[in-house]
């Protein structure tokens, strides 16, 4: 029997797991993922950006654990020699109207305790000669990183540490009783005084499997990007962002410049047919039946549907998903807009079809689920994990 067990092997998962044996080294600790290896989905699927914690409501779990997240992360990468570059974030304005976004944006950078710099149009030129705008803000402590090695090496140190974790290996039902947890996968039952499961695109099926009774459901929001050529690897130096659309939880289409040296575009946000779709054509029966005869879907549909609209229409039609870059950076053409692998974003939608922009968690009396955790989670994944091992470790020193 084991005193834990942890569903997921993307970077909260990992984080958790670790967050657990470095507390508690003595307990038998089980980490489960249904891939060959970790950070398969959303960990490894994403711009890699360190955010600094610039959009998020004061008070907030996600401005709290990003502002936080931030500082452990690039501590992490120090400690176990993972590349990562602070190469600063900026946020530009490109109309008077989107000027007055941006000044509202300054004022939450300051209620967040974010050094952020107000940069006018000269000054915007001067830092990045070839983006265009009427102001910015700069964000200096932003930055990039592979999520996915970092998760690696958090499985790394998990193990070292005496964890356990098994690959490719698909939980397909849960039951709890007073004593125990069974963690049924195709092959095998695992026993446990207490499960963590943070299993992101597929959080509320993992908690239907224990008959939680949940306001929710994962909505796939798939995120398309392109890769500029090589000879623009040199194009900016800090990451470029837009001024978001405060009523959205997505933050529009930005210029990225990778770890690994290349620059990408995007990404866009439309709803996704299938929850772990990365291809060119992807459907799930399954999971188009389970989005569309959901209640909030159709909320979903009404509360956006000019903006998805115009999400789709930009998928297909590659102008108009240019027409959002060259608002900032001109010089990029349609030829620059090279493939470059999509990812999907587990969006967590209520009832009433809102979509709900903050972590959420649920418990049962040997369990509990990170049921969203929305971007910027994969910057925030180790006080993610200390915080959940927190309510774990309460919880089960109760059961004792």
């Amino acid at each position: 029997m084991y005193d834990y067990i942890v569903i997921g092997g993307g970077i909260v998962g990992v984080s958790t797991a670790l967050s657990l044996i470095t507390k508690q080294p003595d307990k038998r600790i089980l980490l489960v993922e249904k891939e060959n290896s970790f950070g398969d989905h959303q960990t490894g699927h994403n711009s890699g950006v360190m955010h600094a914690g610039v959009y998020y409501q004061p008070g907030s779990l996600k401005a709290k654990f990003c502002k936080e997240g931030l500082k452990e992360t690039i501590n992490f990468c120090t400690t176990h020699h993972i590349p990562f570059n602070q190469c600063g974030k900026l946020i530009v304005a490109t109309s008077d109207e989107e000027l007055s976004g941006m000044h509202d944006l300054y004022q939450r950078c300051k209620e967040n305790e974010i050094e952020a710099e107000i940069l006018d149009q000269q000054q915007l030129l001067k830092t990045e000669p070839n983006v265009q705008g009427v102001g910015a803000i700069l964000v200096k402590s932003s930055g990039i990183v592979s999520y996915r090695i970092v998760a690696e090496k958090m499985a790394e140190q998990y193990e070292a540490m005496g964890g356990e974790y098994l690959l490719d290996t698909e939980i397909i039902n849960l039951k709890e009783d007073l004593d125990e947890i069974k963690v049924i996968s195709k092959n095998e039952t695992f026993i446990s005084k207490y499960l963590v499961c943070c299993a992101g695109l597929m959080a509320d099926r993992m908690a239907n499997l224990l008959d939680i009774k949940t306001s929710f459901q994962i909505i796939p929001f798939r995120g398309e990007y392109f890769k500029l050529p090589e000879k623009h690897n040199t194009l900016v130096k800090h990451l470029i962002y837009p001024i978001p659309n405060p009523k959205l939880p997505f933050l529009g289409i930005h210029l990225t410049r990778m770890i690994d040296g290349n620059i990408t575009v995007g990404p866009n946000a439309v709803i996704g047919f299938k929850r772990e779709g990365y291809g060119i054509v992807n459907f799930s029966l399954k999971d188009t039946i389970e989005m569309f005869t959901f209640k909030g879907f159709g909320g979903v549909l009404k509360n956006h549907f000019r903006s998805g609209m115009k999400e789709m229409l930009n998928s297909v039609y590659k102008r108009g998903y240019l027409k959002q870059v060259q608002k900032y950076a001109s010089s990029i053409t349609l030829k620059d807009l090279q493939p470059y692998p999509a990812g999907i974003r587990a969006m967590a939608v209520s009832k009433d079809g809102s979509l709900i922009d903050d972590f959420l968690f649920e418990e049962t009396r040997r369990s509990i689920h990170v049921c969203n955790a929305p971007s910027p989670a994969a910057t925030s994944a180790i006080p993610i994990g200390r915080y959940v091992t927190e309510k774990a470790t309460t919880a089960f020193n109760k059961l004792d």
